[in-house]
């Protein structure tokens, strides 16, 4: 079937977070929200329909995982991605981001030191503080309009740190790690026995022919160092439903993982998650398909709308997720400054550069998966509010 990508779906009143948030994020509800990491589309029609099957049942009790379920996350990464792991060595949680938490929890010691690749998802900080554990950042490099690893600075924290939490595509600079970069990283980890937790939550949206490469692929020895989190529910919106994947590299670990969740009775998918990611593994690749080139395309066209009407601004087409990186440095303003312009002059709900590197001034993060029509707008917005600086 064909989808169509413009429509555009009346979200607010529906307890979705991007919308009805608004207040509690921004302090108005009069901005175009586009922040949180989800998409303004509706999903896979089989997924809907699935889903509508289910509802129609009319009881939800306690649910069973049926051995088809990993074998639907294993064919999957096998079809796309190469790579074929052993559905025993997969475990369920509610996340990547809780299983991020877990490992930093379990395969840590008190008051260790995690790396991360700065500027990253925020979370990889909090999850981190939350736990007690120290950050260490490996800031990441601009060079020629193109983010890279400061390869001397990475091996001299690895010296420091008990686990490497690696995001792999990157987010929120859409990158893309070539086999040459994924391997050095990793020869690295291994040299200095530390730990690896691959976030690879956003590995299904990819563009410009770049190929996505999980991490545990790479050989069995580095297979042997890495922990990787997937998940059907960036790929195909399906986050409120709180499902994902964990794959180890050997059966103590995953039971360790196992324990620690099952001593808070955590342990099942929910009536609906059991049903929505098998059938996104299974019948969702057409809609995938499709939404792919409408993506690209909305990166176009915010680049190009950038350097025609907002020069200021400088961005660029991510090589992966739906999530674009706006260099504001030229607009002369502080991180506050900044985050009040573009809330109360643009009337934008983005998310701010610093919380992705403390140390960032003069960023900001836009989150394209929405109908043209939308962006349209926000950029109006946003070109009429930088006319009056």
């Amino acid at each position: 079937m064909r989808y169509d990508f413009d429509q555009v779906v009346d979200r607010s009143g529906n307890l979705s977070a991007k919308y009805d948030e608004r207040v509690k994020k921004f302090g108005t509800e009069d901005v175009i929200p586009l922040w949180i990491a989800d998409m303004d589309f509706k999903t896979a029609q089989p997924i809907i329909d699935a889903l509508r099957r289910r509802a129609e049942e009319g009881i939800w009790g306690y649910t069973a995982r049926p051995g088809s379920y990993f074998e639907a996350v294993r064919d999957w990464q096998s079809r796309r991605n190469g790579w074929a792991p052993e559905p025993g060595l997969m475990s369920f949680c509610l996340g990547v981001v809780q299983t991020l938490s877990a490992c930093v929890q379990l395969y840590t010691p008190q008051g260790g030191s995690v790396l991360i690749q700065t500027p990253v998802y925020g979370e990889f900080y909090d999850m981190t503080e939350f736990a007690g554990r120290r950050v260490i950042e490996n800031q990441l490099t601009e060079r020629d309009g193109r983010w890279t690893v400061d390869w001397d600075d990475f091996e001299a924290k690895l010296r420091e740190a008990d686990l490497f939490l690696l995001c792999s595509p990157h987010n929120p600079l859409g990158l893309v790690w070539t086999e040459e970069e994924l391997r050095r990283m990793m020869e690295l980890c291994l040299k200095h026995r530390v730990l690896v937790v691959s976030d690879e939550i956003h590995s299904d949206l990819i563009f410009h022919g770049k190929k996505h490469i999980p991490t545990a692929s790479l050989s069995p020895e580095i297979a042997a160092n890495v922990i990787t989190g997937i998940s059907a529910t960036k790929t195909f919106n399906l986050a409120g439903l709180q499902a994902s994947t964990a794959v180890f590299p050997n059966r103590h670990m995953k039971e360790t993982f196992d324990r620690f969740w099952t001593n808070m009775d955590i342990h099942r998918n929910n009536a609906f998650s059991v049903t929505a990611v098998e059938t996104a593994f299974r019948e969702g690749e057409e809609w995938l398909d499709q939404l792919l080139p409408y993506l690209s395309d909305n990166f176009d066209f915010v680049v190009n709308y950038c350097k025609r009407h907002i020069p200021k601004i400088k961005t660029y087409a991510p090589d992966a997720t739906y999530l674009m990186w706006l260099d504001c440095r030229e607009l002369g303003l502080s991180s506050q400054e900044l985050h009040d312009f573009m809330i109360q002059k643009a009337r934008l709900g983005l998310n701010d550069g610093c919380a992705f590197g403390r140390s960032l001034n003069g960023y900001m993060r836009l989150n394209a998966a929405c109908p043209r029509s939308v962006l349209e707008r926000a950029l109006h917005q946003l070109e009429a509010a930088v006319n009056t600086l």
